[in-house]
């Protein structure tokens, strides 16, 4: 089944601000995969489950056309505010049924969102719209960010964002596990397609003021449904952590910029050319 989250537009707003896109490099390596195994023209890549839209823009330079979908509204209201690339068109639609024609799409991406959909519905579908030789790129971050602050010792820094991330860990939606990563795994290894790479531990630094990285934390599901279920905790818990974290920083400002190490993993695969 698909989970629908983020869909407040409080949320979307967050999402915006906070949530990181992948690195130049990372895109590369999906580009480079499309044009290893399809090669050019890049015509049209679809963009599941883009949110805000920053992973789009990105890809959306490399192609003469992009489609973004989004099943809120309010993520696709977002992205349509910030982004003015002519060749990109947003749409409101479950992942699982693709406004798109058969054998149609160069590249299916979906950036940071696979987990969320009816995984086995999505993968048919991806296979439907995909031309022979098309790509598929499904690429999410762990939770498990870390920091790093001149002159501070990091393991401090990082015993600090583990209590963080673990006061997290019981307002975790069920379906997703332990660890998202393992469904990602799983889905790479029931592809039936004979050219596909399994990539992890690819680290994206990013500097970013403290209050950032908070709000970054702050934008996931987990933390989202503290906040529904009771706002006063949510609020003291993060409040708590920024202040042990400047503590440890010896600052007095949360928009000091702290380097943030995020974890990224990623399945690529080709549809064959008679599928």
């Amino acid at each position: 089944m698909t989970y629908r989250l983020f869909e407040g537009k409080d949320h979307a707003s967050s999402y915006w601000k906070f949530r990181i896109s992948p690195s130049d490099n990372l895109i590369q390596q999906v580009l480079d995969f499309l044009e290893k195994h399809k090669g050019h023209p890049f015509e049209l890549a679809v963009d599941v489950g883009c949110g805000s839209g920053q992973g789009t823009v990105l890809l959306a330079k490399h192609f003469a056309s992009m489609v973004a979908t989004d099943v809120s509204p309010a993520q696709v209201e977002m992205a349509l505010q910030h982004s003015k690339e002519p060749n990109i068109t947003y749409k409101q639609c479950v992942a699982e049924e693709l406004p798109l024609a058969d054998s149609s799409v160069d590249l299916v991406t979906a950036m940071s969102a696979f987990h969320w959909f009816d995984r086995p519905r999505f993968l048919q579908e991806a296979h439907r719209v995909l031309k022979p030789r098309g790509c598929m790129a499904l690429l999410n971050y762990t939770m498990e960010m870390e920091l790093s602050y001149p002159d501070c010792c990091s393991q401090t820094l990082n015993q600090i964002c583990q209590e963080f991330y673990a006061a997290l860990v019981p307002y975790r939606s069920a379906h997703l596990g332990s660890n998202s990563i393992e469904l990602y795994r799983e889905a790479y290894k029931s592809l039936p397609y004979p050219d596909k790479e399994w990539h992890e531990c690819v680290r994206v630094k990013r500097l970013m003021p403290l209050s950032s990285f908070m709000g970054f934390v702050e934008s996931f599901s987990s933390y989202q449904t503290l906040v529904r279920e009771d706002l006063q905790k949510a609020t003291a818990l993060s409040q708590d952590i920024s202040h042990r974290l400047m503590s440890v920083m010896k600052v007095s400002s949360a928009e000091t910029e702290v380097e943030v190490s995020v974890r990224y993993y990623y399945l690529l695969a080709c549809k064959p050319e008679e599928a």
